[in-house]
């Protein structure tokens, strides 16, 4: 740009010349709201506003901002630039520590005219009011742009998740921000605030910095393929197990090298590793283990990305008491201002009926519950079995419900089971409360869309695995009685009434006098309250759609899961 500055002096005094008198007579302001009336669409026909080569995104109310400002520019004063625009344009530099990208706020556009601008007022000359005119637009855009983004993200997760992601993001008056942030000069304090208001999001935010520290001095060791490495034994890899471990923070440096052997501090920090990975912690350098420690320090970054996208999803106030499921992570949390009072294990949708992302609110427990087995899950699990041998129904503690009836019971015998179909079923599958339930002695409901909920479940093994899908899209929690009571002792249930009630043969809904929002979300990375980033695997392909996403492009066939279908209760 430095040999450029010549030439823009001679095209400025060579296009200073052609301007009239009586608009060099005038103010800057002046001269550039003249500019911006001719450069606005009128109200009459909205459209994209082309600047140069390049169309402004589609605002329908960037004219009416200006027009209410009888179009005033809003970042130039009959000075020149203000402190504002060069505070905003500082922000959008800085905007890839929030997992972002300057280049969607048009920044080396603006920056080329914000050297124009000082240009003239080093060499004494005039401003041209067009391209301030420009300046002004293009900052305005980047200003409100940027902000849309800080407070509902790139993108609408409807337009990746169809079907299987709900939000509520944050909708500030964003015009209305910018308005009074430019009258009081806030303009840097006004986009602070709209910063996702979580500390897990700071966190992460953090991380990204380190992971990108990490990248910039050549990432980590690639670790070859080996044996099974345990405590104790040698191998040739164990040095750059180290030098790995070192990086981030699983291994404390120490004087002594523990050369080619597995110590036990090695041992200890590999253990760190894994339970950081979702991995079973037992200290082994096995493959699983080795593939997690081979993902690429670039691979982790854009994972964080992604899930700093995420967290820009989320509504402004997740409430000061929740419940939060992480799928990616089949845990669930019970929070406190901000602090959790209980944390367990679930189990969560397969990737062929993947649990969806939403919030809801609970409202209310029903005991010994009957399960009304959905549609599909009939179809396509249920019915062969029936057909193939109706003496399961009684086995698994089934009954017929005749459509239309919640009392109306259909024997096994009144049915033709060598013509009928799913679709000629004369009623609705129905499993009797009791321990053999699929959902277990309590449901916790918080009414969706989904008809998704928190459940009990027979099938305690589960809980004892790793990678925990095995639900058609509901929740299983490993301790129902845990919850059930914290959610019912301030309103005087008893631990030894609630016992009574799963065990119970009568279904029974107890209301909650405080419900409590439930957020139901998907991270595969985070940093926990320790300060320990955390990874998990992308269970359900979702990191792949949103990252095609945001390239704006399809995610490939061969890559996309077949999934959402059939989802409900079990």
């Amino acid at each position: 740009m430095g040999r450029m500055r010549p030439l823009i002096v001679v095209f400025l005094v060579f296009a200073l010349s052609s301007i009239p008198a009586h608009v060099k007579s005038a103010g800057l302001q002046e001269q550039i709201s003249d500019s911006l009336r001719l450069l606005l669409p009128v109200p009459s026909s909205p459209g994209h506003l082309s600047l140069g080569p390049f169309p402004m995104a589609q605002w329908e109310d960037l004219g009416e901002f200006y027009r209410e400002r009888d179009f005033l520019p809003a970042w130039i004063t009959d000075r020149g630039l203000s402190d504002q625009a060069l505070r905003v344009a500082e922000i959008l530099e800085a905007s890839e520590r929030e997992g972002l990208r300057p280049e969607d706020y048009r920044l080396e556009e603006i920056l080329s005219f914000i050297r124009l601008a000082e240009d003239s007022r080093r060499f004494g000359l005039l401003y041209d009011p067009r391209l301030m005119a420009e300046l002004d637009l293009l900052l305005t855009e980047a200003f409100l742009r940027y902000a849309s983004h800080l407070t509902t993200g790139r993108i609408d997760p409807l337009r990746v998740y169809d079907g299987e992601w709900k939000s509520r993001p944050r909708k500030p008056d964003i015009f209305r921000i910018l308005s009074f942030s430019l009258e009081r000069e806030e303009v840097d304090s006004a986009l602070r605030g709209m910063l996702p208001p979580y500390e897990g999001y700071l966190r992460l935010r953090g991380a990204l910095a380190k992971y990108r520290r990490i990248a910039a001095g050549g990432g980590w060791p690639l670790i070859p393929d080996g044996p099974l490495v345990r405590a104790g034994q040698t191998d040739e890899r164990v040095p750059l197990l180290r030098e790995r471990l070192l990086l981030v923070g699983d291994l404390e440096p120490s004087p002594e090298s523990p050369g080619r052997i597995l110590d036990r501090d090695m041992t200890a920090a590999l253990r760190r590793f894994q339970e950081r990975h979702g991995l079973n912690a037992d200290g082994v350098l096995g493959p699983d283990t080795l593939a997690e420690l081979n993902v690429p320090a670039e691979s982790r970054i854009r994972q964080i990305e992604l899930n700093l996208e995420r967290w820009r999803w989320l509504p402004k106030d997740l409430g000061r008491r929740h419940i939060l499921v992480n799928i990616a992570d089949f845990s669930l949390e019970v929070i406190e201002d901000g602090q959790p009072v209980m944390q367990m294990p679930v189990v969560v949708g397969t990737a062929y009926r993947r649990t969806p992302v939403f919030s809801g609110t609970m409202t209310y427990l029903e005991f010994a519950p009957t399960w009304g087995v959905p549609p599909t899950i009939f179809k396509e699990d249920k019915f062969p079995l029936i057909k193939s041998d109706p003496s399961y129904l009684e086995r698994h503690h089934f009954e017929i419900v005749a459509w239309g009836s919640t009392n109306r019971l259909i024997r096994a015998e009144e049915i033709d089971w060598s013509s009928v179909a799913p679709e000629t079923f004369p009623g609705m599958l129905r499993q009797k409360p009791g321990p053999w339930n699929a959902l277990g002695r309590v449901k916790f409901m918080f009414p969706n869309e989904f008809n998704v909920y928190l459940h009990d479940t027979p099938e305690r093994h589960q809980f004892r695995r790793d990678r925990r899908s095995y639900s058609s899209g509901c929740i299983r929690v490993e301790r129902p009685l845990d919850l059930a009571q914290y959610l019912l002792v301030e309103e005087g249930w008893s631990c030894e009434r609630l016992i009574s009630l799963m065990n119970g043969s009568t279904p029974m809904e107890i209301g909650l006098k405080r419900p409590i929002p439930v957020h139901i979300l998907y991270w595969t990375a985070w940093v926990d309250r320790a300060g320990r980033m955390q990874f998990r695997k992308d269970l359900y392909l979702r990191d792949v759609d949103l990252d095609y996403a945001l390239k704006g492009k399809e995610t490939p066939k061969e890559l996309k899961a077949d999934a959402g279908k059939g989802r409900g209760a079990g």
